[in-house]
């Protein structure tokens, strides 16, 4: 990169915007925050692509696309002025869908549509926030956590060994979802709130599946990437990846899917000749993405909702069921081989992860900067043996290679935090709570053997409505279902 310096500038002024966005407690300091957040992110974007401000203006026609897309955009923050709980129903609605965007020489799929609802909603928050007489802050048990890690992931771009890498992690993702999470804590919900967010994800994960399944009949790919495709090529099955590029991805958001509909099942929210056709769409589609990570979470979500929801019964069933399906799977592994089965279980994740242990042990307090993990086991490592891009696939072991212990125990801290905020959702509101459990249990477990946790704004979507639920809901709301 030609700006090292305004990068590290950008990352250092975006960690101190966050932090004020996120711990405001008056109007003065919520509007510091965000005014600069988006120096910063206009900063790093521009560290990133010098010629991007060169390039959107290089034409009349792209100057009026332009002009359009603003106005468009504008159009919608006034909806989300008159209609501030529509706001996330709309995040979460265009949260999953990437789109081709060149950087520089390289193609990257990014955000898009989120990037643009969620500027719309920024500047419908910031209407609101102006104009309302009481103003509503980030619940500190939220606020606090989420905080320490943007800062201290911020701020780690000064040490960061890939300078790119870590930039791209700032700019696209952990800057603009700490504005994601601030909307979403700061909107409050109404009525209908919970029931069309749950119905939005079922209903954007039911399309998912759809095209999944006919991709599996048809033979036929979209967006694969080409270790998928060529996989597809030479195997006895034919792995589905919808609308993404990845089956890992298209299975996680699938799962999000199962769990929601099945709580609101358990719950007898949702009529069961209304759910099960649909539960039944999203685990065909779920199967033909032969995603072993998902299943796992499937599994692990499962056994969550079921173990809060069940009763004393229900519970022992549902453990000693659980106990008797692991026991049989580690009993196959061994069966099969021992390593080299587990190797091929875990789809060559223990290399990934040996490959990743020696840059924490070398960088044990903090770490080699964010987004700087996969250039560093490169060359911790024999890089003629292995990938060229030495991705952990373990959340918590790549904080730990980029942010040291100290941001293990911020990532930790974010977890915990996130956690409790569940618990109190639902003790305020069963079905609610319950989602989140699940949802969180899916990405969280998914992130053990996949990573991208911070990556996905449903993460911070999560973190956003739990705070939400600590700042609206009242206790007297306890025993909602």
């Amino acid at each position: 990169m030609d700006h090292e310096a305004l990068a590290h500038a950008a990352a250092v002024v975006g960690a101190f915007g966050a932090c004020g966005l996120l711990l405001a407690r008056e109007r003065l300091l919520f509007f510091g925050g965000l005014a600069t957040l988006a120096a910063a992110e206009a900063g790093l974007a521009y560290a990133l692509v010098p010629d991007a401000p060169s390039l959107l203006t290089a034409s009349a026609a792209r100057i009026g696309a332009l002009g359009i897309m603003v106005l468009l955009g504008l159009a919608l923050a006034a909806v989300f002025v008159r209609y501030p709980a529509a706001a996330p129903v709309a995040l979460l609605v265009v949260a999953p869908f990437r789109l081709p965007v060149g950087l520089g020489s390289q193609e990257a799929f990014l955000l898009i549509p989120l990037y643009g609802v969620l500027a719309a909603a920024t500047v419908a928050l910031a209407y609101r926030v102006l104009v309302d007489e009481e103003f509503r802050a980030v619940p500190y048990l939220i606020a606090g956590p989420t905080a320490a890690l943007l800062a201290l992931s911020g701020i780690s771009l000064l040490w960061a060994k890939d300078l790119r890498a870590g930039t791209i992690e700032l700019v696209f993702f952990y800057f603009p979802f700490s504005v994601l999470l601030s909307i979403v804590a700061l909107t409050r919900p109404r009525d209908w709130t919970w029931r069309a967010l749950a119905t939005a994800l079922v209903a954007v994960t039911s399309l998912f599946a759809a095209i999944g399944v006919y991709q599996a009949w048809s033979h036929t790919e979209i967006l694969a990437k080409q270790d998928v495709q060529l996989s597809n090529a030479y195997s006895a099955f034919f792995r589905v990846t919808s609308v993404f590029q990845d089956p890992s991805v298209y299975g996680r958001h699938l799962v999000l899917g199962i769990v929601v509909l099945l709580t609101a099942l358990w719950l007898a929210l949702v009529r069961p000749r209304v759910g099960l056709p649909v539960l039944g769409l999203l685990v065909l589609g779920l199967y033909f993405s032969y995603s072993q990570t998902s299943f796992v979470s499937l599994f692990c979500a499962v056994l969550v909702v079921s173990l809060l929801a069940g009763d004393r019964l229900t519970r022992r069933v549902v453990i000693a069921v659980s106990a008797a399906l692991v026991l049989a799977a580690g009993i196959g592994v061994l069966a099969e081989g021992g390593g080299d089965s587990t190797r091929e279980v875990t789809s060559d994740r223990l290399p990934l992860v040996q490959s990743t242990w020696p840059v924490y042990a070398a960088h044990p307090v903090i770490g080699v900067g964010i987004g700087s993990q996969p250039l560093m086991s490169t060359r911790e490592e024999d890089a003629r043996r292995r990938k060229s891009k030495n991705v952990s696939h373990t959340t918590p072991l790549t904080v730990a290679a980029e942010l040291g212990t100290i941001g293990l125990l911020a990532y930790l801290a974010f977890l915990g935090a996130l956690g409790l905020a569940i618990f109190e959702a639902w003790r305020r509101y069963r079905a609610l709570g319950l989602a989140l459990a699940g949802c969180l249990t899916t990405l969280v477990v998914q992130s053990l053997f996949y990573g991208g946790f911070f990556e996905d704004p449903f993460v911070w979507g999560i973190a956003g409505v739990a705070a939400a639920t600590l700042s609206f809901l009242p206790q007297r709301a306890a025993g909602r279902t």
